[in-house]
């Protein structure tokens, strides 16, 4: 059997050390739609050099728990969305907004108050440094347009759909720029297609695909119920929004699978894509046994076949220690190495 089937993957962040960051401020927040200087421990003058060593750290991570597609941890962000969402063109900088965030409280997010645009690369020196340091097919993750969209004020477009196109036109020339420095596989992160299922059936698909639209690489979707540190409450069985994404211009679906416990039957509505099926689950803190992560595997099988099933943590991989990211993602290798080997008889 090809080593290529049931390949192991993360779903973008590591932990940050604590050095680095201040994890009582990450942990006892929402994740932040502006930028939150605040979290970091390190002065700005070494805030680069102190990153960069401690995403070497976590790419050395990866590599020793065995992960077959590696990330920069996201070593670099204060959360997954703003740091891109941020350094576009058409943000007002003096001045932040306010929107509803998923857990349904007012926060403090972008104000779009003039055309969104790319003024710069935003992550492409980070796919350059990666590959740089590793041998391994890596990916990059950005917010997708219709999250970012969710995600912000509008005090300029005539709708929200408009900003989400503009959104998208930002994103798609970014990510031709990350293919070009190096990466194998770009990830749009899209939460909000799950938490805003009726406006994600209006224009979500639209958008990403835009934001795709003539890109040459493998490209990945991810969606979720939120940070399981964050969001406390009990999450639902069966996704809101998914058998659209079939017709998203995307080669690979992450979601999380492990903490909702995922009835994989709805994969079913995927049949072209590959999936990055949650086997981690970031609400308990023990490490998994590979038997555990092997069963859920098996499960999703019943559904999905070998060659286009992925095993990958749920979300929300920052908040745990080092030690028991660490632990988990063992844990999911030796999993996958059991139920590979069953597969191939």
């Amino acid at each position: 059997m090809s080593e290529h089937v049931l390949t192991t993957a993360v779903v973008g962040s590591y932990p940050q050390p604590d050095w680095l960051v201040d994890r009582d401020n990450l942990v006892n927040r929402l994740p932040p739609r502006v930028r939150a200087q605040e979290i970091w421990r390190v002065p700005p003058e070494h805030l680069q050099e102190a990153q960069e060593a401690a995403t070497l750290a976590a790419i050395r991570d990866q590599e020793r728990a065995g992960l077959d597609v590696i990330s920069d941890g996201e070593i670099r962000r204060e959360s997954y969305s703003n740091r891109l969402a941020t350094a576009l063109g058409g943000i007002d900088r003096e001045r932040s907004g306010t929107a509803m965030d998923r857990t349904g409280k007012p926060a403090a997010v972008p104000l779009v108050s003039g055309p969104i645009r790319r003024e710069r690369p935003i992550e492409v020196d980070d796919v350059r440094f990666l590959r740089a340091n590793t041998e391994r097919t890596i990916k990059i993750t950005l917010p997708g347009p219709f999250t970012m969209t969710q995600q912000a004020e509008n005090a300029h477009y005539p709708d929200d759909e408009s900003l989400a196109m503009a959104y998208a036109e930002a994103v798609n020339e970014e990510v031709r720029d990350l293919f070009a420095a190096g990466a194998d596989i770009v990830q749009l992160d899209e939460p909000y297609v799950q938490a805003r299922p009726e406006a994600a059936r209006a224009y979500a698909v639209k958008a990403i695909n835009r934001a795709l639209d003539g890109v040459d690489g493998k490209t990945a979707l991810h969606l979720c119920f939120g940070y399981a540190a964050v969001i406390k409450t009990e999450k639902p069985s069966g996704y809101s929004f998914l058998p659209e994404l079939e017709a998203a211009r995307v080669d690979q679906i992450s979601i999380e699978a492990a903490q909702p416990g995922l009835d994989p039957a709805i994969l079913a509505h995927l049949p072209s894509k590959e999936i990055l099926y949650g086997v981690i689950d970031m609400s308990d803190p023990a490490v998994e046994r590979p038997e555990t992560v092997a069963a859920r595997l098996r499960q999703a099988l019943g559904v999905v076949p070998a060659d286009r099933l992925i095993a990958a943590p749920d979300c929300g991989m920052k908040y745990l220690t080092r030690a028991t990211a660490f632990g988990k993602l063992k844990a999911m290798v030796e999993g996958a190495a059991i139920v590979r080997r069953e597969v191939a008889g």
